[in-house]
C-alpha cells in the first residue's frame, strides 16, 4: 500500500512573500530562496519546505483557501489510484520536474493538498 511518509512543506499566503522570507531569516535564521526555505532533517528522501506564497496565487486551487499542506509519499501513482478508488477526488493535473513528481487531492474539508514524490 502506497502511504505518505512525512510532511513535505507547509505553504500559505501572505501579503508580501519577500517580506515575510525576510522576517523569517533575519529573526528565525531560516535562509530564503525564491520560494521560501528548505529545512533540512537529515532524512535521505527529502527536506520539509516552508514556502510563503503571494496572496492572489491560485496555486492552492479555486477559492479562499490560505494553506496548504505538502505530503511526501513512497510512490505517488500507487497513492493517486488508491485514492481515487476509495471516491477522494484526484485533482486531474500532474507535474513532473526535478524536485520529484506532484499530485493534488481535495480533502474532506474541500482543502487543495499536495502529494509530493521526491526524486530518486
Amino acid at each position: 500500500m502506497a502511504k505518505v511518509t512525512g510532511i513535505g512543506g507547509l505553504f500559505y499566503k501572505v501579503a508580501d512573500p519577500a517580506a515575510t522570507r525576510r522576517w523569517y531569516a533575519e529573526h528565525l535564521g531560516i535562509e530564503e530562496c525564491e520560494w521560501g526555505a528548505s529545512l533540512a532533517w537529515n532524512d535521505p528522501n527529502g527536506a520539509t519546505i516552508w514556502s510563503p506564497f503571494a496572496a492572489s496565487s491560485d496555486y492552492f486551487g479555486p477559492g479562499p483557501q490560505a494553506f496548504m499542506a505538502n505530503m511526501r509519499v513512497d510512490d505517488l501513482d500507487a497513492l493517486l489510484a488508491q485514492l481515487q478508488a476509495a471516491g477522494v477526488t484526484v485533482v486531474e493535473a500532474r507535474q513532473d520536474d526535478e524536485y520529484g513528481k506532484f499530485g493534488w487531492i481535495i480533502d474532506c474539508d474541500g482543502l487543495r493538498v499536495e502529494l509530493w514524490q521526491p526524486p530518486g
